[in-house]
Parts: structure tokens; C-alpha cells; sequence
């Protein structure tokens, strides 16, 4: 895949970017290619680059001290991710950054966004707002850790997931996502049995057809009502 500086027009941050800008950083980017389950970065180091991803896709993950992980974010073509290094110098990433599939993304030094950032308000503005985002979707999902109840989190990250990166695989085949029953414990805050129990459940009733690495999604409009608290 060709990749030309325009093309990062497509990244919510550089949107509003000038031509000039976007040939200056995609000047001082180099390409990175990933094998699937292997990483971009490990949270605990150094922020010394920021991705934009352009192809495949990729999730990231924070762990606990005893173990656990949890699923922040998945990461599509043209989202930047890894990006506080060029906010906060000495920054490291507080979270890793694992290919779901053959990737490859552009890595752009923090350091030189972060100069780029003091004389372009246009692309500090939208980093922000992107950050914002972020944020919000957090607080988003610690609302539902708090309030919810579990079919009702593991309902909702279904269909984020469907609406981030699910393909349409035809209309009985429903919406395809790659992702693992693990992947959606981690996202939910729940455990792999319960998750396997709710999609068994699921699957018997016609909502989804879960495989060991991919889910489909056949009835979205049942699994909003899961989602929403209501009686099937």
C-alpha cells in the first residue's frame, strides 16, 4: 500500500492541517510493519513516537500488577494513537499497543509533533479535541462498570465494536468482529466464563454466532435491547 503525505488528511488530528504540514510530517515519519500479536509499544516505555495506523488493526491494553488486562481501545486505519509523548515531554505510554493482524503504521517523533504544536494552534486544537473524546468515552465506560449490569457491558461493547471496525459479511451472516471471547472480558471488566456463558446464551438464541476468534452479530436490534436494560 502506497502511502502519500494527503492521506493523512485522513487522521481527525491533521485534518485541518495545511498541504505544507502534512508533507513536513510525513517527511519526518518512517513506516513500521507488525505481525499479528506483536507489539508497536509496551506500556512503560519511553513515548518517543506517536502511530498513525494504515492499514490492519491493533488494540490497546493496560495491565494490572496482578495480571489482569484490560481492553481500552481498538485501533482502525488512519487513528493515531500514542500520541502523549508529543503533549508531555518525558511522557511514557500508559498503555501497549498489540497488532490484532498484519499492520503497519507511521511513526512520527514525538518530539517533532510536539515543536510542530507550538506554532500550528489548527493541530494542537484538534489533538485536544481528539484527547476530549477519549476522556469522555472513558467516562462513558466507568459509568457502565458502575452501573450496569454485566450482559448490559458486554452488550454495549458489541456494538462499539460493531460500529468501530465490524465488517458486513452479507445479511445472514451479520456483522463480523474479530475478536476473541477474552478480548471482550478484558473490555468489560468481567471474566472469560461469564463472557462465554453470555455469548453461549446469545448464540443459542439467534443474537450472535460466536467462534473461538471472531464474533458475528446477527440480530443488532435484540442485542440493543440487551444493551438498554430491556425484557427480549
Amino acid at each position: 500500500m502506497d502511502i502519500l503525505s494527503k492521506d493523512l488528511r485522513q487522521v481527525v488530528v491533521f485534518q485541518n492541517a495545511t498541504n505544507e504540514d502534512l508533507v513536513l510530517i510525513f517527511k519526518n515519519s518512517i513506516t513500521r510493519s507488525i505481525e499479528e500479536g506483536s507489539f508497536f509499544f509496551f506500556q512503560g516505555d519511553p513515548a518517543e513516537h506517536l502511530y498513525v495506523l494504515t492499514s490492519g488493526q491493533a488494540k490497546l491494553q493496560q495491565s494490572h500488577p496482578n495480571g489482569q488486562q484490560v481492553n481500552l481501545r481498538t485501533i482502525r486505519p488512519w487513528d493515531m494513537f500514542g500520541a502523549l509523548g508529543a503533549v508531555r515531554k518525558e511522557a511514557v505510554y500508559p498503555a501497549t499497543a498489540q497488532a490484532l493482524e498484519d499492520s503497519t503504521a507511521l511513526a512520527i517523533k514525538s518530539e517533532f509533533l510536539h515543536k510542530m504544536l507550538e506554532t500550528r494552534p489548527q493541530i494542537a486544537f484538534d489533538l485536544m479535541t481528539l484527547m476530549t473524546s477519549y476522556i469522555q468515552e472513558m467516562q462513558a465506560r466507568y459509568r457502565e462498570l458502575a452501573t450496569e449490569r454485566v450482559e448490559q457491558r458486554v452488550a454495549n461493547a458489541l456494538i462499539r465494536l460493531a460500529g468501530q471496525s465490524g465488517v458486513r459479511a452479507g445479511k445472514e451472516a451479520g456483522i463480523e468482529l474479530s475478536f476473541s471471547r477474552q478480548d471482550v472480558a478484558e473490555m468489560t471488566g468481567t471474566t472469560l466464563y461469564t463472557v462465554s456463558r453470555l455469548l453461549s446464551e446469545w448464540d443459542r438464541q439467534g443474537i450472535i454466532k460466536a467462534g473461538r476468534e471472531r464474533i458475528s452479530i446477527i440480530n443488532p436490534h435484540d442485542l440493543v435491547r440487551i444493551a438498554d436494560g430491556l425484557e427480549k
